[in-house]
């Protein structure tokens, strides 16, 4: 059976499950979050492979950048990727990475950056499910009314971030 790498790694803030797949990060996510369950079968069904804890070059170096963006030294990630879910949900996860650095977007305007204005609903779920924390960066998406909303770290941990990023 494939596998998928995968390592554990403490911050400051929080400790991570990482995940890798024939070269490619498929998982940097809260390792204690709700949904853990949930999201390793939507992984590992989808890739039709297994976990297994080994470390490799690219987990190494997906932990430096997660220490480098903690610290104030990075804003951005060039790590390759592979999203694992619905053509809908990478629709949405693609779009999230394109919101920059210090800002935020509502659920509504990135319904609507994927022409879908009338699937808020379904944007939020998909902003949910999101398996690559930080690099996709679901925690910029805050309420219409500026308010934190849920997030997979808890809002402690996304209010954190924001204002690491300067943005509240």
């Amino acid at each position: 059976m494939k596998e998928i790498q995968i390592q554990y790694h403490k911050t400051a803030c929080t400790e991570f499950i990482l995940g890798s797949f024939e070269g490619r990060i498929c998982l940097l996510d809260y390792r204690y979050r709700k949904k853990r369950e949930s999201i390793d079968r939507r992984i590992q069904k989808g890739l039709d492979a297994v976990y297994t804890e080994q470390d490799n070059p690219l987990l190494q170096e997906t932990r430096k950048a997660l220490d480098d963006y903690f610290s104030g030294k990075r804003e951005t990630f060039d790590l390759p990727l592979l999203t694992v879910g619905t053509p809908f949900q990478i629709r949405v996860w693609k779009a999230l990475q394109k919101i920059p650095y210090g800002r935020t977007a509502t659920y509504a305007q990135l319904a609507r950056e994927i022409n879908k204005p009338e699937a808020v609903r379904a944007v939020a779920n998909a902003v949910g499910a999101n398996a690559l924390a930080i690099i996709i960066p679901c925690h910029r998406i805050i309420g219409s009314d500026g308010t934190l909303t849920g997030y997979a770290g808890g809002l402690a941990l996304k209010q954190r971030v924001l204002d690491l990023e300067t943005i509240l």
